[in-house]
């Protein structure tokens, strides 16, 4: 058989065994080539919302394409761009009036960066810095990257990353160390925008902080003038419980990021929510206060039907109790763990569960990560655990009985690493 010439994504090659060759996907499953399946217990990192070809989502797809392909959508429009963006706004926070399309998470955040450089500008305001949280992630461009941690995702990448001011993970117990810190960034007038993973930050570890802190931030931006970024391309629709974190904070950010469940992770889409404030920045006889960015492929209408379809099961079918019952499940499945000296900060947030693996090397490039994840493919388990974090993040058809298979690996695999 001819070498693949696929590069893949997030892997090393040098080190990593073959890819699987998957020729089918249902429901929380994926089936690879010899017919063996896999519980995709990271909705296939992060995407998958109702299950794998979800049936009303790809019966939009197939339906979109008799009539739509990509069409420019620079001087001109699609209904099913037009339906989507009226549904979102419903949706979405109150007050975020307007929707930018692009492609994937991370230029939804590079859109909401520049929506937010270009506001002051285009205001008159001397704001050009960017203030992020520790140990976030927020994609792998340059953009995206310039506001993410800086560490082995992005050291090679350097010289190409602009300045950015950090404010410290919330850690239990010092969450007033990460509003102090804000506000003392804010005082001079130059902080443009804070742009934070609500709740829980992804790639970072599954780190997770309380609502509370979000609302305070929030009222510092709001009294400072600095824009509130919220990335909920990962947290958005029903990760964390609710349709989107902010609403457990009860408030609604300046500029707002979706992806990955906007269209029930089918095909990509992204879209960009943001404030009329924002919007009429922008709007202006002067063309040179245009907002000044595109992809291709932006409002793709097979993609936007795909959404669509997506947003009719939320308003059609009990989702909402679905992701109640799989949080129920999480924490009670976890709990299992807590206070197992072989394990620390067992957590979870919605339908997210996380606990650390305790061993000598923690951290991203952690040995025992990729024998964990080989271990738990052995087990028919698809898991990619961050180093030596393991986290669950299945899709919202997942069954108790699927969980408690997943669970009892988790409790094989940290024997198997107590004994070497």
């Amino acid at each position: 058989m001819k070498p693949s010439a696929v590069w893949h994504p997030f892997t090393q090659h040098a080190t990593e065994p073959e890819p699987l060759l998957i020729r089918r996907t249902e429901g929380a499953y994926v089936e690879t080539a010899d017919g063996a399946r896999l519980l995709d217990a990271i909705s296939s990192w992060w995407v998958i919302t109702h299950g794998h070809r979800s049936p009303r989502i790809i019966e939009a797809i197939r339906a979109a394409t008799e009539t739509l392909d990509q069409v420019i959508f620079a001087g001109l429009t699609h209904e099913p761009a037009e339906a989507l963006a009226t549904a979102l706004v419903e949706m979405a926070p109150a007050g975020l009036d307007w929707v930018f399309y692009s492609d994937s998470g991370s230029t939804s955040v590079e859109v909401a960066l520049k929506m937010a450089l270009g506001f002051h500008r285009n205001t008159g305001a001397a704001r050009s810095r960017i203030v992020i949280m520790e140990h976030s992630y927020h994609g792998d461009t340059i953009g995206t990257m310039s506001v993410g941690a800086r560490g082995v995702f992005n050291a090679a990448y350097d010289p190409l990353l602009f300045d950015v001011d950090t404010i410290p993970f919330p850690v239990a117990g010092r969450e007033q160390d990460t509003l102090d810190r804000f506000e003392a960034l804010t005082r001079d007038g130059r902080a443009a925008a804070l742009i934070v993973e609500p709740l829980v930050l992804g790639a970072g570890g599954m780190l997770m902080y309380p609502a509370w802190v979000l609302t305070e931030l929030k009222r510092i931006a709001e009294r400072s003038g600095t824009l509130l970024i919220a990335d909920e391309v990962m947290t958005g629709w029903g990760r964390t419980g609710t349709l989107f974190a902010c609403e457990q904070a009860g408030i609604a950010p300046d500029i707002l990021c979706t992806s990955k469940g906007l269209t029930g992770g089918a095909i990509p889409l992204a879209a960009t929510l943001a404030t009329d404030a924002v919007f009429r920045a922008h709007f202006s006889t002067d063309r040179a206060k245009t907002f000044f960015h595109s992809s291709s492929y932006t409002a793709n209408p097979i993609a936007c039907a795909a959404g669509l379809a997506n947003v009719a099961i939320w308003r059609d079918e009990p989702v909402a109790d679905r992701v109640a019952a799989l949080s129920r499940m999480q924490a009670e499945k976890v709990a299992r763990f807590a206070g197992d000296p072989r394990f620390e900060n067992v957590r979870t947030a919605g339908t997210i569960a996380a606990l650390d693996l305790r061993v000598a090397e923690a951290g991203y490039l952690a040995e025992v990560g990729p024998k964990l994840r080989a271990f738990f493919l052995e087990r028919g388990l698809l898991l990619r655990p961050l180093g030596n974090v393991i986290y669950v993040l299945p899709p919202y058809c997942v069954t108790s009985a699927d969980l408690d298979r997943l669970f009892d690996a988790v409790d094989e695999a940290a024997d198997l690493v107590r004994r070497g």
